[in-house]
């Protein structure tokens, strides 16, 4: 399949931030973080509990503003005006952190959030913009095709940390040297490729402008709210969204602080990043085809029964061998749930109001992601031990699982 103009600017988006999800999120500041809390006399199970709460406030922020944000960009001209400025805060905030002073773990925390806010709230535009580039029948592999194109992407970036990190910085960067040159990296990488969405992709559903936009917004998120509790295909979906995608993204936020406590090396935990971001550019492009072939309910069926067995897996975890098939698991299946699920509800909604109705779904995805990382800290300090606060997250995909077996998937939106 040959992708448009547009698609491929709307895809190159994901490559553009994969920097910071990858590099700056997972690679580094994880990391980071807990080696200057720690030379400030914070316990490691302590620092990995904070990192959750840092990634739960920066969620509940953008959780709150999404609704409101999401029917405000579905104004003629006003989605992409909100894309720019929640795109340029994150950016601006990823090169702060260069600036944090050494053992300002707070501090450090605190600008994090602020760069997970502009983050996140780009990504509820980046989504709306699903329906503005492309058609139903080939949303699943355009969405599919920007998840992979991001773990691609992140590649690049993400080894050249890693050789600096071997090579100590090739004799001219120290740790916090290598850090800091992953931060500036992050920051023009972003800035780069999100040139192409920003100047070739258009808004093509909307509505009109009306005075009092605020004002006029809120009441309409007010309705929505009534519309879709009554709509089954939505509810069902977003109800099961709500629990399996805080799983998901809660194993992905804490993987190398959870290595980390289990002895693994910088490197290790580089090598092992690496690995998930190889493996899941093919399996998030096969997911893709898979759901054409037995539909996108079944495909997203499949990967969380995968992830109930990585919630298994570590638990049981004691060698790092354990953590790179749990690594591997991930891999295969993270992508491809990501991408069928926001494809999977751009069929059902109405294409004149997709921002407004993935606000709600930023609500539920990104609401939702306060408990996992909340759950895995609280129960990784009350025990002491970081294996339970993973097992923790299996009744995140218990639950999804349960109310995604009620699901309907014999609907397409009528409006597109």
């Amino acid at each position: 399949m040959k992708f448009t103009k547009t698609e491929k600017s709307w895809i190159l988006y994901d490559w553009a931030n994969s920097a910071y999800s990858i590099v700056t999120v997972t690679a580094i500041l994880p990391i980071y973080f807990k080696s200057i809390a720690h030379a400030d006399g914070v316990a490691n199970a302590t620092a990995t509990a904070y990192w959750g709460y840092a990634n739960s406030v920066g969620t509940l922020i953008i959780s709150l503003l999404a609704p409101l944000l999401g029917a405000i960009a579905d104004y003629q001209s006003y989605k992409k005006k909100l894309f720019n400025f929640f795109n340029i805060i994150a950016i601006i905030s990823t090169l702060l952190l260069v600036f944090v002073p050494a053992r300002a773990w707070l501090l450090l925390l605190v600008v994090f959030v602020i760069s997970t806010v502009g983050y996140a709230g780009a990504n509820i535009f980046y989504d709306g913009f699903l329906t503005d580039v492309t058609s139903t029948a080939r949303m699943d592999r355009v969405s599919a095709q920007g998840y992979s194109m991001g773990y691609l992407g992140g590649v690049i970036p993400f080894v050249l940390i890693m050789l600096l990190q071997l090579t100590r910085g090739f004799g001219f960067l120290d740790s916090t040297g290598i850090v800091n040159f992953g931060f500036i990296m992050t920051t023009i990488w972003w800035l780069i490729f999100s040139v192409p969405l920003m100047l070739n992709v258009s808004q093509t559903h909307y509505l009109t402008p009306v005075p009092h936009i605020i004002r006029t917004s809120w009441r309409r998120v007010t309705r929505t709210f009534k519309t879709v509790w009554r709509d089954k295909y939505i509810v069902w979906f977003l109800a099961a969204y709500f629990f399996y995608i805080d799983g998901v993204d809660t194993i992905f936020k804490m993987a190398t602080s959870v290595g980390a406590d289990y002895g693994l090396s910088t490197t290790s935990l580089m090598l092992v990043l690496l690995m998930v971001q190889l493996i899941a550019v093919p399996f998030s492009v096969l997911f893709g085809h898979l759901a054409n072939r037995i539909g996108n309910k079944r495909s997203i069926g499949i990967a969380i029964f995968i992830y109930l067995v990585i919630c298994i897996w570590g638990y049981f975890m004691k060698s790092e061998l354990d953590f790179w098939i749990l690594a591997f698991l991930v891999g295969t299946s993270q992508g491809g749930i990501q991408a069928l699920s926001r494809s999977h509800y751009a069929k059902i909604i109405p294409s004149e109001k997709a921002n407004e109705y993935f606000g709600i779904y930023n609500i539920f995805g990104k609401f939702s992601a306060i408990i996992g990382p909340a759950l895995f800290g609280i129960f990784a300090q009350l025990t002491g031990a970081t294996k339970y606060g993973i097992l923790s997250i299996i009744l995140l995909f218990i639950i999804g699982g349960l109310l995604f077996i009620k699901v309907p998937s014999d609907r397409v939106s009528a409006t597109k």
